[in-house]
């Protein structure tokens, strides 16, 4: 039995669950900000709740050292920059323990048991409050040489030519701005998702508008990526993927680019994620078991 952490900006999930990626039982608590020594103080204790927990597993934001363990910029867990978390628990706990960037994590879902499985080049791509994924290149995900391979957030759309400075990805491209922009012109509690795409899914001009151009700039980012890496399927995830008019909106943006630039290129196939809010835990098992060869 293996025990598995999905670090988040409000809560820490965590499960336990078998080599075959079984759920035994599931939990969570609040996210501490207090310290280093906190957060790894709550992961034993619950690590110590099951005795025959054999490994560990962690899903993480920032940027992150899988071989060493080390995390760099822990989003906005600012105590986890450069700790190394993986040896701290590791020697606490006595087992071997893993950890993986969160977003990585949910390409490493997709790859072992998800949209991407037995395809042997992919992207997949999670939509949340920017854009950030992972990379599938001869069947085994690509990190980059400075780990951040993936990260489409901080692809540059256009930079000031007085200035030189730019504008990203992040900035245009994300759920969270879409739906309070939309929330905002229809009245809304500005994270009221569920309300938002009750007018998206009515047709209302106003909030159409706002959802198209978000697609179409997500669009426009998913041609780039297959001039530079033509794989043979993209995979999108986030919140917003499980309802039903993304898809249908993004595809019908990806038709609208192609016909207006009739330039060779290969019509990107696109599918949504099959793990939801669990793709994090399940990613971060498997890159266990790959590091370790369990």
């Amino acid at each position: 039995m293996y025990l598995v952490f999905d670090i988040g900006g409000t809560f820490v999930k965590y499960t336990y669950m078998t080599l075959e990626g079984n759920e035994i039982e599931a939990g969570k608590f609040k996210t501490p900000y207090e310290s280093t020594e906190t957060l790894i103080d709550r992961m034993y204790d619950v690590y110590q709740l099951q005795p025959m927990v054999q490994g560990i597993a962690i899903s993480c934001p920032g940027t992150i050292d899988v071989d060493t363990g080390m995390v760099y910029h822990g989003g906005a867990l600012t105590y986890l920059h450069e700790v190394n978390l993986e040896k701290r628990l590791g020697e606490k706990t006595g087992v071997h323990v893993s950890i993986e960037n969160d977003a990585k994590c949910a390409a490493l879902a997709e790859l072992w048991q998800g949209s991407v499985k037995g395809h042997k080049n992919s992207v997949v791509l999670v939509i949340g409050t920017g854009l950030g994924g992972g990379v599938i290149i001869n069947g085994a995900l690509y990190r980059g040489a400075h780990l951040e391979a993936g990260e489409v957030s901080y692809v540059m759309t256009h930079v000031n030519p007085d200035t030189r400075q730019a504008n990203f990805v992040a900035e245009t491209i994300s759920a969270s701005k879409m739906v309070n922009a939309i929330a905002q012109l229809k009245g809304l509690d500005e994270d009221d998702g569920i309300g938002v795409f009750k007018y998206i899914s009515n047709q209302d001009e106003e909030a159409l508008a706002i959802f198209d151009q978000f697609c179409e700039r997500l669009a426009t980012q998913i041609f780039n990526l297959q001039y530079i890496l033509d794989p043979e399927v993209f995979a999108i995830g986030g919140g917003i993927s499980v309802q039903p008019v993304f898809l249908e909106r993004l595809e019908q943006a990806m038709i609208r680019l192609k016909n207006a630039n009739p330039k060779h290129v290969a019509s990107p196939k696109l599918v949504t994620c099959h793990f939801r809010s669990a793709a994090n835990l399940y990613g971060a098992l498997y890159h266990h078991i790959l590091k370790y060869s369990v």
